[in-house]
């Protein structure tokens, strides 16, 4: 019974004290998740101003409007959200690694006679204020010395801290050369040295519309104004540029002008000639500072008409293809997509003229998908010696229901292939090799 009794106990015992774990050892105090923090009441949310004065002695001010950092001085402009913010979360949540010294006689040892770095900040509500002064490394390395204003400690935080706040006021503005609203683009026009052209957006298809009217590559039109949305500055040259300069830059006769259209406004980047091994100098057309701009960023601009053109020739996919009518020395076949019976059943193809046929179900998707997967290599802008007056063959496809219509004319010229559309002008040079292999399935399919 005395055993029980004990074993008793001790079960209510380790009870307790399972409780006493899960219910208040487990649950996290808040002062041990602050009681490290430099600046223990300050919310990120809350600051509302920076000032910055960095290692090189810059002084650089961003406040926070709307939610959007704008740089107030040494003059106004838009600030990278990402480096104000990221001082801001900073401040908020620096932790001390160890106390170095309560009231010291002389801070001049740590370097906070004269701070590398400081940091202001003003919150808002009445929320508090305070500044960040940020002194020598230690002698190990790893830590930095540094000391609220207001108090007399000096303390450790760590080392790392110091790329977070040692921001120069080009660090700390926007680096984007151009703002705009993407989605309110309708249209891109191009001007290069020896060539241009404009391209135009309806309902998110885009058309080239000069030097002429043809099929544009939507991809490849977005990506333009992608490239244009991301252009960074990589340095500042100046605020202003006096003719001359404008001509050291290669400014004065760009290399490249691009135009984004949005209703009746117009935004501009000019591309100059090389800054170094891998910047050139560029500019917003709207204003007079020069900047440099990555080499390859520069060269995602100056691509001419052709890489804008849709090289696809046919717009159909071989899973959106309802109908298929194809002329073959004088000779028309047509087949027709038939839905599948049943749960799950796969669509398959019929003939339906000349002749009822079924071909090899396998075989004529596989074709179908080789036709739309014919692609123009090049463009000439004529059809003259193309082959094209006498066509190896007509291919009309309704896609998409039926709502839309390819009719792409294949061609041989020695060994050459071209295709055509009555929606491009000119003709395609296409691979010959895919070209014989179509015309191989079509004569199988139709002898």
């Amino acid at each position: 019974m005395r055993g029980l009794r004990s074993t008793i106990v001790l079960l209510v015992v380790l009870a307790g004290l399972g409780a006493y774990i899960y219910f208040v050892a487990s649950k996290p105090s808040d002062s041990s998740t602050t009681q490290n923090r430099l600046f223990p009441a300050v919310a990120s949310d809350n600051i509302e101003e920076l000032t910055v004065k960095n290692e090189a002695g810059e002084t650089t001010t961003v406040k926070k409007t709307d939610g959007k950092w704008e740089m107030t001085s040494p003059f106004q402009t838009r600030a990278s959200d990402m480096d104000s913010s990221g001082i801001a979360n900073a401040l908020a949540g620096l932790d001390t690694t160890r106390v170095v010294e309560e009231n010291p006689t002389d801070v001049k040892e740590y370097g906070l006679d004269a701070p590398s770095v400081e940091v202001t900040f003003k919150s808002s509500g009445g929320k508090p204020s305070g500044k960040l002064l940020i002194g020598k490394k230690t002698a190990t390395g790893g830590s930095l010395y540094a000391r609220k204003d207001g108090e007399n400690r000096v303390v450790l935080i760590g080392e790392y801290n110091q790329a977070t706040f040692n921001k120069s006021t080009f660090d700390l503005r926007d680096k984007a050369i151009v703002n705009f609203d993407r989605s309110k683009v309708d249209g891109v026009d191009v001007s290069l040295e020896k060539s241009g052209f404009e391209l135009a957006k309806k309902d998110s298809e885009w058309t080239m519309v000069k030097p002429i009217t043809a099929r544009a590559d939507t991809s490849a039109a977005d990506g333009l104004v992608t490239s244009v949305e991301s252009l960074q500055m990589k340095s500042i040259v100046g605020p202003s540029a006096t003719p001359e300069e404008l001509k050291h830059y290669g400014l004065d006769k760009p290399s490249a002008v691009v135009t984004l259209h949005a209703g009746s406004s117009r935004t501009a980047v000019a591309v100059g000639g090389p800054a170094g091994e891998d910047t050139v100098y560029a500019k917003d057309v709207s204003r007079t500072d020069v900047f440099t701009i990555q080499k390859t960023a520069a060269d995602d601009l100056k691509k001419t008409a052709d890489d804008y053109r849709r090289k696809e020739m046919f717009d159909m996919r071989a899973f959106t293809a309802t109908h298929l009518e194809i002329t073959r020395n004088g000779k028309t076949n047509a087949w027709d997509k038939v839905k599948g019976a049943g749960e799950n059943a796969a669509d398959t193809w019929k003939q339906v003229s000349p002749t009822a046929a079924e071909p090899d179900k396998d075989k004529f998707q596989a074709f179908v998908a080789a036709l739309a997967d014919i692609r123009a290599m090049s463009f000439v802008e004529s059809k003259a010696k193309t082959g094209l007056d006498a066509p190896a063959a007509t291919v009309v496809v309704k896609f998409d229901e039926g709502k839309k219509e390819d009719r792409v004319t294949l061609a041989k010229s020695g060994s050459d292939a071209y295709a055509s559309r009555p929606d491009d002008p000119g003709a395609a040079k296409i691979d010959p090799t895919k070209l014989d292999e179509a015309l191989k399935s079509i004569d199988e399919f139709t002898k």
